[in-house]
């Protein structure tokens, strides 16, 4: 019998239906010689210390740091059933092929089960971007050899053992030094979750200590036959910040009375210049974080759980824990398929579509940056649009757009720049007129205009002419103060962690940080934020992410390499070489032990204030509920583990 075995259950009843296995067994659909099975996500886990040794049920500093001689892995007893079922099946395969998701964790997922359940039969690998029928049918006539993806395994399964070192040791660590000075809170300490919170706190305190500053601008009316239009002040380089803005009063209200007693400017030079604009590539997760974030106030977690069941449930995107927006060559031939569904699916775009060219190859279709997953698109799944709630059918279309977007013109306008004299003062007047609205035909707005939420029209400049004079309206001067900078959204926190190489000086860890897309995964970014809100350590004002007192404790006290991005730029590097062959699993994972090892000697001895509570308010102190006798000094309450960051 060949065993498919799938990341979860929706996955496999999908796969199982091209298969022909119809028929239900026991936690599997069974078809002739052939069963699909699934996992539950993981069906196994990482096992605590106390797993370990007894004697790590209680929190003691001396028994730091915890470095496992031999990792165990526990079945996760939620999901126990199931696992049973697997082992089951993969006792009785004569072959396997590994369908869950294309991705370093959904190698990890099938692996560690092999591994566990030692099966050592043949292997391939499914690898799947949709799942669709055509795109199932497309991937089941190009299964991989299973060894061609093991090293993902061991990249994985490196990235995880060295999050449990931190995050068990590094929590209980700080957790304990609180505990000395009084704080009854867990202080759980994370690879990523750390250097993501001081993000929010270096924010935070850019926030704090901004000083604004006045600076003045002055707009002018200019009026040719009744088509008016504004130009801006140009103040003297001499008076201005590197901003380019006018810091001396006086300067600028003499500029304004000046401007005030004459009756005409001189248009001195008029240039115009065609510009244009290509479409954006497809989205990757992120940025589909950020943008849902901004346009529609969806939060990271929101976005990614409404983009997984586009795709898991109404099968009409491709895999949504993208980190490339790019798309390989050979899809460009399903374009032609996918843009008549879209176009069956829903009448609101007969309007877009005598637009579209389907023969049109943007810059998307680029196989050398293509990652293992390509760009979100639609599939050729079409439906109607009723089908959706309202925030899918909104980030739906969004996804869309950008899909459709690629088959448009560049967006082109001509952008007219005049320049004045006007009473020994310079004016500059800025215009723009659409030429072509190319691919931004296909934005939400512009298929469905929102009635009174139009933004502004840009400012379009009459017919002007060198040396020609132009009647001088109404003069205003303007009173104006710089901005501190704006507290992060969940979005805005997404982006940051995918472009942290701007905070990283060392030009090697900078590019990489760079190549590896930031700190974090696609698939984990959201649940690090949730996490950090869950845990009190960040408060949601409206969209706005600000740190609480215990988060700002907590980054000045943790060893600076634990809460510095380079740091996750440098296990990346050597993540990379477990992958590629050049480092074994079991070198990475040693160097990770001593490096922990050194970081505990160095802050054992710290002495650890924490304002404020690390749980959401109301909550208390995430134990206090199930507390007895009070424990003695130096370890943690036996009841209650801390929740440990994975990552």
């Amino acid at each position: 019998m060949r065993l498919y075995l799938c990341e979860k259950p929706s996955q496999a009843k999908d796969i199982a239906k091209v298969l022909g296995a119809n028929r239900r067994g026991d936690g599997c659909w069974m078809g002739t010689d052939v069963t699909v099975t699934w996992c539950i996500g993981h069906l196994l886990e990482t096992a605590p210390p106390d797993a370990y040794d007894e004697r790590y049920k209680r929190w003691v500093l001396a028994d730091l740091p915890i470095i496992p001689d031999k990792w165990k892995m526990l079945v996760k007893p939620k999901t126990a059933s199931q696992f049973k079922a697997v082992k089951r099946l993969l006792g009785e395969a004569r072959e396997l092929v590994i369908a869950t998701d294309a991705d370093r964790e959904g190698e990890m997922i099938a692996r560690e089960l092999l591994e566990h359940c030692r099966y050592r039969g043949p292997v391939q690998r499914l690898w799947l971007s949709a799942l669709d029928d055509a795109s199932i049918r497309k991937a089941l006539a190009a299964l991989k050899p299973g060894a061609e993806t093991f090293s993902l395994y061991h990249s994985a399964l490196g990235r995880s053992r060295a999050d449990w070192l931190i995050g068990m040791n590094m929590s209980r660590l700080f957790t304990l030094l609180g505990r000395q000075s009084g704080y009854q809170g867990v202080l759980p300490v994370g690879r990523v979750q750390t250097p993501t919170l001081r993000l929010v706190v270096d924010r935070d305190r850019s926030i704090a200590a901004f000083v604004p500053a006045p600076f003045w601008a002055i707009d002018v009316r200019l009026d040719p036959r009744g088509l008016p239009f504004i130009a801006q002040w140009c103040p003297p380089n001499d008076h201005c910040d590197d901003q380019g803005r006018c810091v001396n009063p006086s300067v600028a209200q003499a500029a304004a009375d000046a401007l005030r007693t004459a009756s005409v400017a001189r248009l001195a030079k008029l240039r115009t210049e065609r510009m244009g604009e290509a479409a954006p590539l497809p989205f990757d997760l992120g940025t589909l974080q950020e943008v849902c974030s901004k346009k529609l106030g969806l939060g990271a977690q929101e976005t990614l759980d409404i983009a997984q069941a586009l795709y898991e449930q109404y099968k009409i995107i491709t895999y949504p824990r993208s980190d490339c927006g790019y798309l390989p060559n050979s899809q460009h031939a399903e374009a032609p398929s996918i843009l008549a569904a879209l176009g069956r699916a829903d009448p609101a775009l007969a309007g877009l579509m005598p637009h579209i060219d389907a023969s049109r190859r943007s810059r998307a279709w680029n196989d050398a940056k293509v990652s293992a997953h390509h760009g979100i698109i639609p599939t050729a799944a079409g439906t109607d649009l009723g089908r959706l709630g309202g925030k899918q059918r909104a980030v739906y279309t969004l996804i869309r757009a950008r899909y459709l977007a690629q088959f448009l013109p560049n967006h082109e306008y001509d952008r007219t720049q005049a320049d004045f004299d006007c009473a020994g003062q310079r004016l500059r007047a800025v215009g723009k007129r659409i030429v072509e609205p190319g691919w931004r035909r296909a934005l939400p707005e512009a298929l469905t205009p929102a009635k009174g939420r139009e933004a502004p029209a840009p400012q379009a400049l009459p017919a002007l002419h060198e040396g020609q004079d132009y009647d001088v309206g109404e003069t205003t001067l303007k009173d104006l103060w710089t901005q501190p900078p704006k507290p992060f959204t969940e979005g805005d926190l997404i982006k940051a962690m995918k472009n942290v190489a701007k905070l990283v000086d060392d030009p090697r860890l900078k590019q990489k940080l760079k190549d590896t897309t930031g700190i974090g995964t696609e698939a984990t970014r959201a649940g690090i934020i949730q996490g950090l809100i869950d845990r009190g350590y960040l408060s949601k004002n409206g969209k706005a992410l600000n740190a609480t007192p215990a988060a700002f404790s907590l980054i000045d006290a943790v060893p600076r390499a634990i809460a510095d991005p380079g740091t996750t730029a440098i296990w990346e590097q050597a993540l990379d070489m477990v992958q590629s062959g050049e480092m074994s699993l079991e070198e990475f994972v040693a160097k990770q032990s001593a490096w922990m090892s050194r970081q505990v000697e160095r802050c054992a001895g710290l002495s650890l204030t924490i304002s404020g509570p690390a749980s959401p308010p109301g909550q208390g102190a995430p134990w206090k509920k199930k507390r007895k006798p009070a424990a003695r000094k130096g370890t943690a309450p036996r009841t209650r583990k801390p929740k440990a960051a994975a990552t």
